[in-house]
């Protein structure tokens, strides 16, 4: 063993508060804490232990998806004690350039290549999201969870709302949704509100799933969706509503993307953006570039906000929803698991098992990281007006959020 374990496990355990086992290539077993282990990592070669040794949490993932890495026991606490155990931190110098070598081969400079990074996640087809997100309207964003919600479709149902009543939509406004995903906030804000809507989405299969959608609705006087950049502004709207979008601007294209929101609003206009965020400028870890969003970049908040005023923007409310975004992942990876046999039926070549255990560690993990006391990534919505609002343009206080 080239590797002094039992030290090393219990290092781990006392940062992470968990028990744990670890199994390793030559038949050893090691314990960490007094408890029953929560989980046990099973480590099939000798290269899956030297890449966590090297790599960290980037060994200890691609490991586990190559299949040379098992976790028995659940999965959810086993990447929530590498957040705290700061397994992260391991191999960060290499971590770094890997990251930036990624960022040289998949930056979203272009639209091209944004188009690309785009479709590569969001091109998966409905089909497929449709099997574990929210019936019907299938939102892939943060949720809305306040007391008493009980399902994913009531949560997907009052972020709507909620966001509707934030910007103050109304019957005879014409709003934008920038990057509008499979519609699920054009159609309920039309129909709740009577407001008309115009999707903006660079994803060419939700593109004509959702124009398909909205004729077979009967609203192609109401509603309409077009191809093109989130860049790329045309005529100004009176709202604006930007859900899970400035994630995917890039780590260089921040100013150009608020830019265009900008743009698109008409002065005096309302608008939100959706975002996840960090506390900070900060890294965006590269599991989630590399294997789940090429080109993604999660900006700091303050960042954001820099931005925003450079063009003009006023924040007028700050909403953070860091763990309504944890109860929505919960949904999401419990739903995936339930259907996997029925993911995988769909296009077996593509949703193979390396594809099933990147998704479980993405949905997973990523609802522990929403809940990690630790964490520093968090779900901002910021409502903003063109122009400084005014005592009669905008309320004095925050009752029409919930006096409903």
């Amino acid at each position: 063993m080239l590797f002094p374990m039992q030290s090393i496990v219990d290092a781990l355990q006392a940062r992470s508060g968990m028990s744990f086992a670890v199994t390793v290539p030559d038949g050893g077993y090691y314990r960490a804490g007094s408890g029953e282990p929560v989980f046990t990592l099973i480590f099939r070669t000798d290269a899956a232990l030297l890449q966590a040794f090297t790599r960290g949490h980037m060994g200890l993932l691609e490991s586990y998806f190559d299949q040379s890495v098992d976790v028995e026991g659940n999965l959810g606490a086993t990447l929530a004690a590498g957040l705290l155990s700061g397994l992260d931190s391991r191999g960060k110098a290499l971590i770094n350039v890997e990251n930036g070598i990624h960022e040289l081969r998949f930056s979203n400079h272009s639209a091209a290549q944004a188009k690309t990074n785009a479709r590569a996640h969001y091109g998966l087809g409905a089909e497929f999201y449709r099997l574990w997100l929210d019936d019907p309207l299938m939102m892939y964003t943060c949720g809305y969870w306040p007391e008493g919600t009980q399902t994913l479709e009531e949560a997907q149902a009052r972020k709507i709302d909620h966001v509707c009543r934030k910007i103050r939509l109304a019957p005879g406004d014409h709003f934008v949704d920038v990057g509008c995903g499979f519609g699920g906030f054009l159609f309920r804000a039309q129909q709740t509100v009577g407001a008309t809507g115009t999707g903006l989405n660079t994803t060419s299969e939700q593109v004509d799933w959702v124009r398909r959608e909205i004729t077979r609705r009967g609203l192609d006087d109401k509603l309409s969706v077009r191809e093109a950049d989130f860049r790329a502004a045309d005529v100004p709207y009176d709202k604006v509503v930007s859900i899970g979008v400035l994630e995917h601007a890039g780590r260089d294209q921040l100013g150009e993307v608020v830019q265009a929101h900008a743009d698109l609003l008409k002065p005096g206009g309302l608008g939100m953006l959706h975002f996840i965020g960090h506390v900070g400028p900060r890294e965006t870890d590269l599991f989630i570039r590399k294997h789940v969003f090429p080109g993604g970049w999660i900006p700091g908040l303050s960042e954001v906000i820099v931005e925003m005023e450079r063009c003009g923007l006023e924040v007028l409310d700050i909403e953070n929803l860091r763990r309504h975004y944890a109860l929505t992942l919960d949904e999401w990876a419990l739903r995936f698991e339930q259907q996997w046999a029925t993911i995988q039926a769909l296009d077996p070549q593509r949703f193979d098992e390396r594809f099933h255990r990147v998704w479980r560690a993405y949905l997973v993990g990523c609802a522990e990281m929403f809940r990690s006391p630790v964490g520093y990534t968090h779900l901002f919505q910021i409502v903003f007006s063109k122009g400084n609002v005014t005592r009669t343009s905008y309320p004095m206080s925050r009752a029409h959020l919930y006096d409903t």
